[in-house]
């Protein structure tokens, strides 16, 4: 946490363009919130699409590093493979089912019970333009994946347990503080301000992940040298 706030790793970190690209997809929302009308709910929205596609980039890594594994790895894989899409999508369903409460809370209508793909289309329906920023968000989720995990050979530093359990720790730190505050802006009529700080808190975390980044990149450069 210290490195995280030493500004000489700050600095390193962000003379790497793709730390940009990734600071600009976290606050790329603050347009929508200005310019597109977004409320708190379809902020909440798309950060729960994120954490499906976080689950899918985890799945990718999860498949990278049991073939480093080989066969061991694969036969594994085949078993934890199949447990990861069924608990983390069932750990992600029961996320959805909170976020639409929380949607239909001030229009008075009632949610339903969706099933996983009706929450999705439900997610890319909520804002104008959603589509677009659930594509950045893949685009750059898939860029980082073949730039460090394959070309730089992160795969061959991690393991199969690892890489299944980060998504968890992704959702439990951060979405539910996002969504427990998004209820209490719903409650209060949903200031601009507070849908802005949801905002900023996300990309603080981004900015934190991102000098993580800058971090592994580093320690693999001293090793190579």
């Amino acid at each position: 946490m210290l490195n995280f706030l030493d500004p000489s790793t700050l600095a390193r970190t962000y003379r790497d363009p793709v730390s940009w690209v990734i600071l600009a997809v976290d606050l790329f929302p603050i347009w929508a919130v200005l310019t597109l009308g977004w409320g708190a709910a379809p902020l909440v929205f798309l950060y729960w699409l994120e954490n499906l596609i976080v689950g899918v980039a985890a799945l990718a890594r999860m498949t990278a590093t049991s073939v480093k594994e080989s066969p061991v790895g694969l036969i594994g894989m085949a078993f934890l493979g199949p447990f990861f899409v069924i608990h983390y999508g069932m750990f992600c369903f029961v996320h959805g089912i909170f976020v639409n409460v929380f949607a239909k809370m001030n229009t008075g209508t009632d949610p339903g019970f969706l099933s996983p793909f009706g929450l999705i289309d439900e997610a890319l329906a909520s804002g104008a333009n959603m589509p677009a920023f659930v594509s950045a968000i893949i685009a750059l989720q898939a860029f980082l994946f073949i730039q460090d995990f394959i070309l730089r050979g992160e795969y061959r530093k991690t393991t199969v347990d690892k890489e299944m359990t980060a998504p968890y720790a992704r959702i439990i730190v951060l979405h539910f503080g996002i969504f427990a505050g998004a209820f209490a802006m719903a409650a209060i009529g949903e200031p601009m301000w507070g849908i802005l700080a949801l905002i900023l808190l996300r990309a603080l975390w981004g900015v934190f992940l991102t000098v993580r980044r800058r971090m592994r990149l580093d320690d693999a450069a001293q090793v190579k040298s």
